[in-house]
């Protein structure tokens, strides 16, 4: 047979070759840019951007070293560590943090656990109102928080419910659930809700697929949604300030001392706090990909 006849396997097309032009250069743009430029100007720009949010973190953490000797500790005086060696010595400043970390972990605890269930009905069923339901969730993410705090102080008035410890945790898993909520969903939309019901095909009831199946499988979402929680209600001022009453939060103490001077142990505490979210955040982020190495190990099983 002759070679002839055989089709011709296709080559790949070459570019000719200009000359005059460097064939190893890098490749330009129509315009002759290399995009360089373009890359220098967006990270000058992200570098500002970050410094514009970090500046105000890193003054509170170097200040917290400050060795101040009056009331004001917003010159630098020299490098100490005496306010860290006893950062409770303000027993009004160790009772405020004290009411904040106790109503911020009872509003995770109740906000993640009621926005969790809350999320998975308005995913997975479909029910008279859902849609109703779904919009009034994102309504308190909306509506600006003084509103928000008149309308509590209206309403805890009205029940004859007296401002105190209580209306605060109550004001806080309100607004609370509807972050929980809207975290949540997004990791319940990207979920294969066919997993489910297989496992109600082996014979799981609702309750066991809750807990062997779904729970593990959004986990990463609701720890997210907890860290979440915790830190909207660890720092909130507007609507703390409408339904404290004489209870007095973290948020709320700072704000009063700035009229005489806020003590150095504020910053060592707000830094403590940090470091806390940061702790608990890097968590969530572990947790997050020990999960996915874990399904990656049972699809390729």
């Amino acid at each position: 047979m002759s070679t002839e006849a055989l089709p011709q396997k296709p080559t790949d097309p070459v570019t000719p070759h200009v000359p005059g032009v460097d064939d190893s250069a890098t490749p330009r743009s129509p315009r002759g840019d290399t995009g360089r430029g373009r890359n220098l100007a967006l990270g000058l720009w992200t570098a500002l951007a970050l410094t514009f949010l970090l500046a105000p973190i890193l003054f509170m953490i170097v200040f917290s070293f400050n060795d101040n000797q009056g009331r004001f500790n917003f010159e630098w005086q020299g490098f100490t560590l005496k306010h860290w060696g006893d950062p409770f010595q303000n027993p009004d400043l160790a009772k405020a943090l004290q009411n904040s970390l106790s109503i911020a972990v009872l509003t995770t605890i109740a906000a993640t656990m009621l926005g969790t269930l809350l999320a998975i009905a308005l995913v997975r069923h479909r029910f008279r109102g859902r849609t109703s339901a779904d919009f009034f969730v994102f309504l308190p993410m909306a509506s600006p928080e003084v509103v928000m705090g008149a309308s509590l102080l209206a309403m805890f008035l009205v029940l004859g419910i007296g401002t105190g410890y209580v209306t605060i945790l109550l004001a806080h898993i309100m607004f609370s659930i509807s972050y929980v909520v809207v975290t949540v969903k997004s990791r319940l939309e990207g979920m294969d809700p066919h997993i489910e019901e297989a496992a109600r095909d082996l014979g799981a009831n609702e309750v066991t697929t809750f807990f062997r199946v779904t729970l593990p499988m959004i986990a990463p979402g609701v720890a997210a949604a907890a860290v979440l929680a915790f830190a909207l209600s660890i720092d909130d001022y507007v609507i703390t300030s409408f339904n404290a009453g004489q209870t007095q939060t973290f948020p709320l103490f700072i704000f009063g001392a700035t009229r005489q001077g806020v003590p150095p142990q504020v910053n060592v505490l707000s830094t403590m706090l940090l470091v806390l979210v940061l702790l608990l955040m890097l968590g969530n982020v572990l947790l997050q990909r020990r999960l996915a190495k874990r399904d990656r190990i049972s699809q390729a099983g």
